[in-house]
C-alpha cells in the first residue's frame, strides 16, 4: 500500500466520524465557551469542518504564513448552518488532491509553516499530512466535549458513546 492510499483510507474512515460530530453542533451557540481561555464553539466547529482543506494546502502550496501581510490570507469562518456541507466539500477536494500526488513528492518535498516571516516548521509533506489528520482528531475530540456541555448528542467516534451505542 502506498502513502497516498493510506492517507485516502484514513480520510475515508475519519470523515464520516467528523461529519456526525458536526451534525450535532447547535446553530445558536457560536459564541459559547466552556472557559474564558477556550475558543468559541462556532470557531472550533468551523475549524473542524475546514481542516480537511489543509490537505490540499499542504500538497499544492509550499508554505503557509500564519501571520500574512494585511489583506492576504484571511480566514472566513463558515456559518454554523453550513458546517456539514463545508466539511463534505473539503473532504472531496482533499481526496482529489491526494489522488493526484505521489509518494515520492510526499516523502521528498518539504513544507514550511511560517509565523511572522519566521519558519516555525519545515517537514516532509507526509509528516505534515499525518500530523494534520491527528490534529483534526484532537479538535474533533474538543468539539465532542463542547457538544456534551451544550446538551447535544455525542456521536460514536471510535466506539459507543453514552448517547450513541453504535460502533463507529
Amino acid at each position: 500500500m502506498t502513502l497516498t492510499q493510506l492517507f485516502l483510507s484514513e480520510l475515508d474512515r475519519e470523515a464520516p466520524r467528523t461529519r456526525r460530530a458536526l451534525e450535532q453542533v447547535p446553530v445558536d451557540r457560536d459564541d459559547w465557551t466552556p472557559h474564558p481561555k477556550s475558543m468559541p464553539l462556532g470557531r472550533l466547529a468551523g475549524l473542524v469542518a475546514s481542516m480537511p482543506s489543509w490537505v490540499g494546502l499542504i500538497i499544492e502550496q509550499d508554505e503557509l504564513n500564519l501571520t500574512p501581510p494585511p489583506g492576504q490570507g484571511t480566514y472566513q469562518q463558515p456559518p454554523t448552518n453550513t458546517l456539514v456541507s463545508v466539511h463534505d466539500s473539503h473532504v472531496q477536494k482533499a481526496r482529489e488532491v491526494l489522488s493526484r500526488t505521489t509518494d515520492e513528492f510526499l516523502m521528498t518535498t518539504n513544507w514550511k509553516l511560517l509565523a511572522g516571516g519566521h519558519v516555525v516548521m519545515n517537514q516532509p509533506r507526509h509528516i505534515v499530512l499525518r500530523d494534520t489528520l491527528n490534529h483534526l482528531a484532537h479538535h474533533r475530540g474538543q468539539l465532542t466535549v463542547y457538544l456534551r456541555l451544550n446538551g447535544r448528542v455525542v456521536p460514536a467516534i471510535y466506539g459507543p458513546s453514552a448517547d450513541d451505542q453504535s460502533f463507529a
